[in-house]
């Protein structure tokens, strides 16, 4: 067994020996050791852009991209950010321990189902170091101990924040354990703890698609997966059409490099004619490249065409494939063959189509006249989000406190016995 292997093995087993103590804790206390957390941030505010600027500089060594800069770097209104993030989560209703479903048997056994936490947590993310505070948040919320692994280029960032969040647990009187980051850089790391399945329950990979595949393909331990987001809005033949394009324009241009932005525009042909002109106008002064089907290269000559590789790609750029559909099944049809169950959207009038759309289309969040941009833990009232799940064991979509929980049975009787 290697060093890092010995490292990743005994963080695994503190991690499990700290979890029941995490999962017991009164509701106050893990809300005080939160607020705890979001207060020594912003006090030590110059501390963690010290290090920070570490890591930028080796970013900018490294010679990565600007946006990758740019979410690697911890200005005051994101650590500003961090800080609330965590005193939402902590007014957040604490599912552990909360019963639903009760009903009585014909033999007098109530029977219910009561929330607790998953257990450990592991979660493996890219870049952005604000995902640590986050997802250490909401793990303590849900009662669960979590192990760390962001990427290299937030090492030191990551490590700062990871000495702060043990400061604040130790004087809220939780384990130090309960959130652990691995202290180093090499990706042999990340092999070693997809091994622990002795000690951690549950795997979240938060990047690109390769980092997932590569987390799926190694993993010992279930995990929650989201490859990409090949999302879509479909124009229905009822459509307000400034609604529409309002619509569109926020789901691509607004932020166009995460993975609820639309990617492919499917547009009923009997509006095609009047809606595309003047939405192809606005996304060019936006600097959105189209590439379309025949159809619409007729109706918007000079567009590029879109090949087969464009329906199922996830740009996370401002490029935008459009499609004319014949009808609603079409644009159904469509979104089953290439999307990504992430999230699709339609504009319509409709009631009827609307709600069919609703209950056909098989993505983890499906829209009625609003933006795609909207599948988002914040957005949708969770707090917070430890990332959207495209699969659907345990979770499909956004993942806020409750769905880092799971349920058991409990039953209570009054000395029934089985005949």
């Amino acid at each position: 067994m290697t060093a890092i292997e010995k490292t990743i093995r005994k963080m695994a087993e503190a991690a499990r020996n700290a979890a029941p103590e995490v999962a017991r804790c009164p509701a106050d206390q893990k809300n005080a050791a939160l607020k705890r957390i979001a207060e020594k941030i912003l006090q030590d505010a110059s501390y963690i852009q010290a290090e920070n600027k570490k890591d930028l500089v080796r970013a900018d060594e490294m010679g990565l991209s600007g946006p990758m800069i740019e979410r690697l770097t911890l200005k005051d209104e994101t650590l500003q950010s961090m800080a609330d993030g965590l005193n939402d989560v902590a007014l957040l209703e604490d599912p552990v321990g909360r019963l639903s479903h009760t009903w009585t048997r014909p033999n007098g056994l109530q029977v219910s189902r009561m929330r607790i936490p998953l257990g450990v947590i592991g979660i493996i993310y890219e870049s952005r170091p604000n995902v640590t505070v986050d997802a250490a948040g909401l793990c303590l919320k849900a009662g669960n101990a979590v192990i760390l692994r962001g990427g290299s280029e937030a090492f030191n960032s990551n490590q700062a924040l990871a000495a702060i969040i043990s400061r604040a647990l130790q004087e809220s009187g939780l384990p130090e354990h309960a959130v652990q980051v691995i202290p180093v850089r090499e990706r042999s790391a990340v092999n070693a703890l997809l091994k622990q399945e002795e000690f951690i329950d549950l795997i979240i990979p938060r990047g690109g698609e390769g980092l997932i595949r590569f987390v799926v393909e190694n993993s010992k331990i279930p995990v929650l997966k989201h490859y990409k987001g090949v999302c879509h809005v479909y124009i229905d033949a009822d459509a307000d059409l400034n609604m529409a394009q309002e619509i569109c324009f926020n789901a691509k241009v607004q932020r166009p490099g995460v993975c609820n932005a639309m990617e492919t525009l499917l547009v009923h042909q009997s509006v095609a004619e009047k809606f595309l002109p003047d939405m192809a106008e606005r996304f060019s002064a936006a600097g959105v490249e189209l590439r379309g089907c025949p159809v619409t290269c007729r109706i918007l000559p000079g567009t590029n065409r879109a090949e087969d590789a464009d329906w199922p790609e996830e740009y996370l750029d401002l490029i935008l494939a459009v499609k004319v559909v014949e009808d609603m099944d079409q644009a159904i049809s469509h979104i089953a063959n290439y999307g990504s169950n992430h999230t699709e959207a339609i504009v319509t009038r409709d009631d009827d189509r609307a709600r069919r759309f609703v209950r056909e289309v098989d993505s983890s969040v499906v829209l009625v006249n609003a933006s795609t941009r909207f599948n988002d833990g914040g957005q949708l009232g969770l707090g917070a989000e430890i990332g959207i799940s495209t699969s659907k064991l345990h979770a499909f979509g956004p993942m806020g406190v409750e769905e880092l929980t799971t349920t058991k049975f409990v039953v209570f009787g009054d000395g029934q016995i089985r005949t």
